[in-house]
């Protein structure tokens, strides 16, 4: 396949991801953003256009840029949280991340801030995740409190997927969740049992 021909599909992929989630009430307006590696070597990623109404999101709201951030290919401007997407790719080999803004994500990212995350245990959906094989896991997901100052956010996020490599996601205080997986699939799936999760977790706590 080639480059522009595989650029055009994971755009259109990730344009029928965002409309979708769009319509579950995760990235209403123009909340959101969602990449996928086109390349490693260099490394070459397609990410949604910054201010894009994901209601109406399509493949060329989609950008190629480099390992900086740089745009290569397509119209507009990166989502400003490209920097994070890169942080997320290099240091969990992810092959694509996706960034939602739901109700529940925000309510929780916040009620549980002080303790810098929280805990999700003995629910069948875990086994949903990457390397889960029993409803008796707890997962871990880490917060971090949000900031406009994109480099400094990234090194953020950077420390905190050290620290905690087992995780599959981490929430942003009042603004989201970032979840990733091997390809757009599986970080598909997660984003799905995750928010299905946040939102059984907040319910119950209400």
């Amino acid at each position: 396949m080639s480059e522009s021909r595989k650029f055009s599909d994971v755009a259109s992929h990730l344009a029928e991801i965002g409309r979708g989630f769009y319509n579950r009430g995760w990235v209403l307006g123009t909340s959101g953003n969602f990449s996928a590696v086109l390349s490693r070597n260099p490394l070459r990623l397609a990410i949604t256009s910054s201010s894009i109404d994901k209601g109406i999101l399509a493949a060329d709201h989609i950008l190629q840029v480099d390992e900086e951030g740089t745009v290569l290919e397509g119209n507009g401007k990166p989502s400003a949280e490209t920097l994070l997407h890169l942080a997320v790719v290099r240091l969990r080999g992810a092959g694509a991340v996706l960034h939602t803004h739901s109700v529940w994500s925000n309510i929780l990212s916040d009620a549980h801030f002080e303790k810098r995350g929280l805990s999700i245990d003995g629910y069948e959906m875990l086994k949903g995740l990457e390397g889960v094989a029993t409803h008796e896991h707890r997962e871990w997901v880490p917060i971090l409190e949000n900031s406009q100052d994109m480099r400094s956010l990234a090194g953020s996020v950077e420390n905190v997927l050290m620290e905690c490599p087992e995780a599959h996601a981490f929430l942003l205080r009042r603004h989201g969740l970032y979840t990733w997986g091997r390809d757009i699939a599986e970080a598909k799936r997660h984003v799905e049992i995750l928010e299905f999760l946040l939102e059984v977790l907040g319910r119950t706590e209400c």
